[in-house]
């Protein structure tokens, strides 16, 4: 008897079946990539043809928020003082924030740059722009936007459930710190950057969204710039009854206690002179809330001296 060549006996069609499964040939297609899309802070779509797995960072905040992002390991460059976490000491670097190798941009061949409006120059941004670079530009000025830049950038970078797990956590966290302190009484406040030139945060800048959120009220904060200079007799005018520093390091710096001599300062009188490490309020990472509620417990130590 012939065998009809068109019937597969049972055993061997399960065979075949099982692997058709496995090759996911019985499967919906599904493609390979998918174009990802988001705005980034100053309002601009970015697009990508499939999740970025070359990324430049030109900014320490930036490299740090994508590892939270869940994205680490695709920064291929970066910048300077990128050192959070301890694998950002590893990247490449193409320069500092302010200054940039081209050359060493374009060797690293990235498909996606992540630069910072208020930090890189205006000019070494639109170069990379006018070289066909996809850029994400950086901005946040509250420190709610510090949660969606997170889902913004694991959106780009294909790791949105890393991503969105992280700024859900950040919210939790922020929610928890504003009950704790809404309603504090007010605490004039003013924040020194830098001793010379004497540099204060302005309006936008997102550590006097901070002071904010403490029940403070910085002194300089209807000033637009986001860093302005400001005089030691503007200070002693606005008389304030806290002054927080930063500074570059993780000690406080010795220019703090320089204020001492100027006893009018109602925060020299109380001696309500205080430190926060920069690296926990200077930069728009998921860390900046543990950089605020060092700060309000500052401003709750004011109050307390209250009186006394």
């Amino acid at each position: 008897m012939t065998r009809n060549p068109s019937i597969i006996p049972r055993a061997k069609l399960r065979t075949a079946l099982s692997l058709l499964l496995v090759t996911g040939s019985l499967l919906p297609y599904v493609p390979a990539f998918a174009e990802v899309s988001v705005k980034d802070d100053i309002g601009n779509t970015v697009k990508l043809a499939q999740p970025a797995k070359r990324i430049v960072s030109l900014a320490p905040h930036m490299t740090e928020t994508l590892f939270a992002a869940g994205a680490g390991g695709q920064i291929v460059g970066t910048v300077d003082y990128s050192d959070y976490p301890e694998a950002a000491k590893k990247i490449p670097r193409v320069g500092g924030y302010s200054r940039f190798d081209m050359e060493a941009v374009a060797a690293l061949k990235p498909d996606l740059i992540v630069g910072w409006q208020s930090g890189n120059a205006a000019a070494h941004l639109d170069k990379f722009r006018s070289l066909g670079y996809t850029m994400y530009i950086s901005q946040p000025n509250r420190i709610d936007d510090v949660a969606s830049e997170i889902e913004r950038l694991g959106t780009l970078a294909g790791t949105g459930a890393t991503a969105n797990a992280e700024a859900k956590r950040y919210r939790a966290k922020l929610a928890t710190l504003r009950a704790q302190y809404a309603g504090k009484a007010t605490v004039r406040t003013f924040y020194q950057i830098w001793k010379q030139p004497l540099m204060t945060v302005g309006r936008n800048q997102i550590i006097s969204d901070a002071i904010r959120l403490c029940g403070g009220d910085n002194v300089f904060g209807k000033l637009e710039q986001m860093a302005p200079t400001v005089t030691v007799e503007a200070v002693i005018a606005a008389n304030p009854e806290t002054i927080i520093a930063s500074g570059m390091g993780d000690s406080r710096p010795e220019w703090l206690d320089d204020w001492k001599k100027w006893t009018s300062i109602e925060a020299v009188k109380r001696d309500n002179l205080f430190f926060v490490p920069p690296e926990l309020i200077q930069r728009h990472t998921p860390r900046l809330l543990e950089g605020t509620e060092i700060l309000c417990k500052h401003l709750e130590t004011v109050r307390g001296r209250r009186g006394k």
